[in-house]
Order: structure tokens, then sequence, then C-alpha cells
């Protein structure tokens, strides 16, 4: 409780001049992010996602990952969280590559699964690895599909749970959702949802 009192003590972590209220920010920043907060389809998967890929969003997203800005993720994850929780037994972020997790330092996907279990309290799992390949930025559609088709791979034979949540920040063409989602299912899931922090699609 106190600490809670005192945190709206502190300015806005976005116009730095009213009290944050909510989620490190004044109500009128929380206001004034591009809200999407829809079911989009992506080749044969539905994406719930919580923000279009627009200002202010899309500059904290690039502080948060590639900047390691993690003082926004408590803003993120509740940008999340305006989700109403899933049918889920467990939250599956997007894996990063290992070299992309050395260059980086940590997996910002995995940073917000974390939280967001946490709040739902149910378990993180990551039952799926990836392969190192050059960024996808700038890629087509068909490039990025074709980009992506190898590159997962299951890290267990278990299935532990039938019943889970694919979490990544951005998406795009959809791709790497499909991927991950393919394995999974080889794995032995049965229902498989996603959801995103924004849109970034064209």
């Amino acid at each position: 409780m106190l600490l809670s009192k005192l945190s709206q003590l502190l300015p806005c972590l976005l116009c730095k001049q009213a009290h944050a209220e909510h989620a490190s920010v004044c109500l009128a920043c929380w206001d004034s992010l591009p809200w999407q907060k829809q079911m989009i389809q992506r080749h044969e998967l539905s994406c719930f996602i919580a923000c279009h890929y627009a200002f202010p969003l899309q500059h904290i997203v690039h502080e948060f990952k590639d900047h390691a800005k993690l003082e926004y993720s408590k803003l993120l994850t509740a940008c999340l969280l305006t989700m109403p929780k899933p049918k889920v037994q467990a939250i599956v972020p997007m894996p990063l590559a290992t070299e992309k997790l050395l260059q980086r330092g940590f997996n910002q996907s995995l940073i917000l699964a974390k939280q967001l279990a946490k709040a739902w309290q149910i378990p993180v799992w990551q039952p799926i690895s990836r392969l190192h390949s050059p960024s996808q930025r700038g890629m087509n559609r068909e490039e990025r599909l074709q980009n992506v088709q190898a590159l997962f791979y299951p890290n267990t034979t278990q299935c532990r749970y039938k019943h889970v949540l694919i979490l990544d920040d951005v998406i795009t063409t959809g791709a790497s959702l499909m991927a991950l989602k393919h394995n999974l299912i080889e794995l032995g899931c049965t229902h498989i949802h996603a959801l995103c922090l924004c849109d970034a699609a064209d």
C-alpha cells in the first residue's frame, strides 16, 4: 500500500509533468495511447492486439528492447492486461536466439511474460527454442515466411500444458507466431492463443 502511494508521487513516465496514477503514467497519457484492443487474423492464427505500433508505443517498445529501458515494462504489461484473461494453463513467450540474447542481454517477451504470469497466477513455459537468423526488419511477407520456417525447434519431448498463450511484443506478418504455433502443435498442444503488444502491419 505504501509503495503504491509513493509511486503515485512520481512524475508520469511519458509526459514527465503530471503524477503517475496508473502503470507509471498519468491517466491522460494512458488514455492517449494508440489503443487497438481487438482480435486480428494472420495466416491461420487469431491474435489479440493491445495497441497500434504508433507513437508513443513505437518509441517505448524500441527503447525497452533495443536500449534496455526496463522501466517501461510495467506500462507494457499493463497494456497487455487490458486483454481478458484467456483460459490457458501457461504463457509461452516468443523465444530469442542465443546470439540475439547475448547481444541484447535479455528476452523482452520473457520479461513481459513473467509479469503477465504473475498477474494471472499461471506459469511461464519455454518448450521451444530458436536458431539465429538475420533481422526480419524490412522483409516482406513472403521473405519472412521463408526465413522462419526452420528456425524453431522443440527443446523437450514433454508436453506439460495443452492450453497455452503465445506472447510476443510486436506482430507484423505473423510468420514467427505461426512457426511457433506449429511447433507447439507438434509437441502436443491442443488450444493455442496469441497475444501481442502492438500490431506493426503496413
